[in-house]
């Protein structure tokens, strides 16, 4: 990445987590000079011990709460706002404020291929890269899908093909990107209490395509509001998917997928289930084929992936009902496209934090719903929905209460979703836990193992 050099230059890392770490680790390696600011104490393992013997200082936030021109660079947790104190003030001081994403990159010479969106992201990437793998190309994968790419990007030159899930957030503090391929699944108005305005929001996602070349690709979303405008602006080579109209890149012709005009396979061969999720996986045979990957691969993978971990995941079929697990979606608009990818009868599980969404939102979407467990601190605003639909609804404490009855009420042929329209920090860590304790629930009533 043009104009990044750490060497010899005072950096500020500030959160710590596993993305703190990785960027500190790979700052030293560059001979930068850094200190590390956190809000709570950093336990002083071996790993921190090994960085203090480097030289690294550790501080707390208020030690370095008032500094103004002594660091070079700040590098932030993507989750910690531009309004924080600290941030404001390097800010203001004229710092380039940055995410651990761009220290990795400013090394990086390799092909590069970005995905981004508001949904769909992880699922994309994972796609892509297992076709690409199942191609015979290697490729590493790393970014918001778990990975910092600072873990990953000392071992990487210019012949290796690197491939990014990249949030909003990371995206802000990368600030100049050029992918050889860019791809947006989605665009909708997430994040607003940290990006203040819808506006600000896709300004953010399209810093993924405004340094691309006339050289290189962006994958957009045909249907999308934003696409035309991105489209516009960009100077990258546009390829568009369509999940419901034919002749764009990849789309759908005759129950065929298919990609720039070649057909990949039956739709009905496709494991994954949801009209969501075939979008997804048209954004992501159109960046395979763009990366090299076979029509052959892509078809082999699509016979065979059932999902991400918590992504509208299959988990197994029971005396004839069929189990998901999309803890993962953690706003209306994620349980709209789950609740619309199923035309069987459907015992719905939803609750968690309340944000004060209006859950009413979903009544067009749950016309297959056929009995609703509630949970969570929005637990009585799903009561309000289920009755306002007319469902029968169970009130419980938690998705560990919410298993066994949703095993009990359900009758062959129909489907038990957990899809909760809200975050999980009301009970759990994250909603991977919140997704695990489910899948767990579940298995201990069933006797299934794991």
């Amino acid at each position: 990445m043009a104009g990044l050099n750490f060497n010899n230059k005072r950096v500020l890392v500030l959160g710590w987590a596993r993305s703190g770490k990785a960027a500190t680790e790979r700052l030293v390696q560059l001979g930068a000079k850094v200190t590390v600011a956190n809000q709570k104490p950093i336990p002083a393992d071996d790993s921190v011990k090994k960085l203090v013997a480097k030289g690294v200082v550790f501080a707390s936030n208020d030690q370095v709460e008032q500094f103004r021109d002594d660091f070079d660079y700040l590098v932030k947790n993507p989750g910690i706002p531009y309004d924080h104190p600290i941030v404001a003030a390097a800010t203001a001081a004229g710092i380039p404020v940055l995410t651990e994403v761009a220290v990795a990159l400013s090394t990086f010479t390799g092909r590069l291929i970005a995905v981004t969106g508001s949904n769909g992201k992880t699922t994309t990437t994972t796609l892509i890269s297992q076709m690409l793998s199942t191609a015979g190309i290697d490729v590493t994968t790393a970014g918001n899908i778990g990975t910092p790419v600072c873990e990953v990007v000392a071992d990487l030159g210019s012949k290796d093909t690197l491939l990014l899930e990249l949030s909003s957030f990371q995206l802000l503090g990368i600030p100049e990107l050029a992918p050889d391929i860019a791809v947006i699944t989605n665009i909708f108005a997430n994040h607003l209490d940290y990006h203040k305005t819808r506006e600000n929001y896709v300004a953010a996602k399209f810093r993924v395509t405004k340094d691309q070349r006339p050289n290189q690709y962006l994958v957009l979303n045909a249907a999308g509001k934003d696409s035309p405008d991105f489209a516009e602006k960009t100077q990258a080579q546009v390829v568009e998917f369509s999940r419901t109209q034919p002749s764009y890149f990849a789309d759908c012709k005759d129950g065929q997928l298919v990609v720039d005009q070649e057909p990949v396979m039956a739709l009905k061969d496709i494991k994954l289930v949801g009209p969501h999720n075939l979008e997804n996986i048209l954004a992501a045979v159109a960046a395979a084929k763009l990366a090299g990957a076979s029509l052959a691969a892509m078809a082999q993978v699509l016979k065979t992936f059932g999902g991400v971990k918590h992504r509208l995941e299959y988990l197994f079929t029971d005396h004839g009902v069929a189990f998901y697990n999309d803890s993962k979606a953690t706003d209306i608009e994620a349980t709209q496209t789950a609740l619309d990818s199923f035309d069987q009868p459907t015992i719905w599980l939803a609750g968690g934090l309340d944000r004060g969404d209006d859950l009413n939102r979903l009544l067009p979407n749950m016309k297959h719903v056929k009995g609703v467990i509630a949970f969570g601190q929005t637990q009585q605003k799903v009561v309000a929905l289920a009755r306002e639909a007319h469902l029968p609804v169970i009130a419980v404490r938690d998705v560990r209460q919410a298993a066994p009855i949703a095993v009990k009420i359900a009758e062959p042929g129909d489907v038990v979703l957990l899809s909760p329209a809200a975050a999980s920090w009301d009970q759990y860590d994250n909603f991977e836990v919140r997704g695990q304790i489910y899948t767990e629930a579940l298995s201990e009533v069933l006797n299934r193992e794991q």
